[in-house]
């Protein structure tokens, strides 16, 4: 399967800005994977979708503040770092712009409190580095880092809290799962009074989930690891909920790729470590029944897991719909329910 057979047209006018307020007032399509009919309802309607017993299962990672900026110690040119993963404790993965210019030995000065030495080269064009810093790195990262958007969204928030959902709690990701920032913690008590349970599990969001497709065939593209975690309070939900015949509904595809790397043989299992899983059509789900998700950009490795869950076609009308309706696309954007 070519990775071209994922593009679709999308005006830029769509590609939302700012987040709608409240949360809960976005848009939702339901697409329903056996009749391929679609309904337009708005977010706050979630509930009446949902079935006692159903569980879903929720990213709680929380965006840090993964942009630095800093200058060369031996030139004084000037150096982006883009946080990844934290590999050891004090070593992280990181992409460098320019990049060419980071070779292993330079050391990159943030500020009076805190530089970088780089390492080495990774394979995925990153660098890994050595931070030495006095303090504490997490309180160091909140004054001096900046909470990345994505490049399509050109205009600043006023709130940095925005772009985190209201149940973040565990610190590591360099983007929001965005599927959750529809969620006020309202919305979530009127869920769970329905008999409907709630579950956590962590994936750090890193380059695997937003690295471009630059392979023409689709098996020829290669993920980037991410750390993931399943405590064994949401294995034991989550097992109970498919016994039971209901409802696994993950929300958003970092919940997907976590759900069915840890439940690879059938039921899921508590356990933590790092996953590359890559879903695409023809991938079988041992875990996931449904799930919330907002639209996708073309050609991306999120449009592709979306198109295993339910039919390349059938997802591509969706969209086709979506964009005639004027939804709100990427991560600020409107939200899909695949049910």
């Amino acid at each position: 399967m070519l990775v071209s057979d994922f593009n679709y047209d999308l005006p830029e006018e769509l590609i939302a800005q700012q987040p709608v307020e409240p949360r809960d007032q976005s848009r939702l399509l339901v697409l329903d994977p056996v009749t391929g009919s679609v309904e337009h309802k708005h977010f706050y309607n979630l509930p009446q979708l949902l079935q006692p017993g159903d569980t879903l299962v929720f990213n709680d990672t929380r965006v840090i503040p993964a942009r630095l900026f800093g200058m060369k110690q031996a030139t004084g040119g000037k150096v982006e770092v883009f946080l990844l993963n934290q590999t050891t404790r004090d070593i992280w993965e990181v992409l460098v712009k320019p990049g060419k210019r980071a070779r292993p030995g330079t050391i990159i000065e943030f500020g009076e409190s805190l530089c970088g030495q780089v390492l080495a080269d990774t394979d995925f064009g990153g660098r890994l580095i050595r931070f030495d810093y006095q303090g504490i790195f997490e309180e160091i990262l909140d004054r001096l880092g900046q909470t990345p958007l994505p490049p399509y969204i050109k205009s600043p928030l006023s709130d940095k809290e925005r772009y985190q959902t209201v149940y973040a709690r565990e610190r590591g990701s360099a983007a929001a799962p965005t599927a959750g920032l529809h969620f006020t913690r309202p919305l979530m008590a009127q869920i769970a009074g329905l008999g409907v349970n709630l579950a956590f599990v962590t994936l750090h969001v890193g380059l695997g989930t937003f690295r471009p497709v630059s392979a023409t065939t689709i098996t020829d593209h290669v993920m980037h690891r991410e750390y993931y975690s399943v405590p064994e309070a949401t294995a034991e939900i989550v097992n109970k909920t498919l016994a039971a015949g209901k409802r696994v509904i993950a929300v958003g595809t970092t919940a997907v790729r976590t759900l069915e790397t840890a439940g690879a043989a059938g039921t899921l299992e508590a356990k933590s470590g790092w996953t590359e899983i890559f879903i695409y059509p023809g991938y079988q789900f041992n875990i996931v029944k449904a799930l919330i998700t907002n639209f996708h950009l073309p050609q991306s490795t999120l449009l592709m897991l979306i198109s295993a869950l339910a039919d390349r076609q059938l997802i591509f009308d969706a969209y086709r719909q979506a964009v005639a309706e004027r939804y709100r696309f990427f991560s600020f954007g409107d939200a899909m329910f695949i049910r």
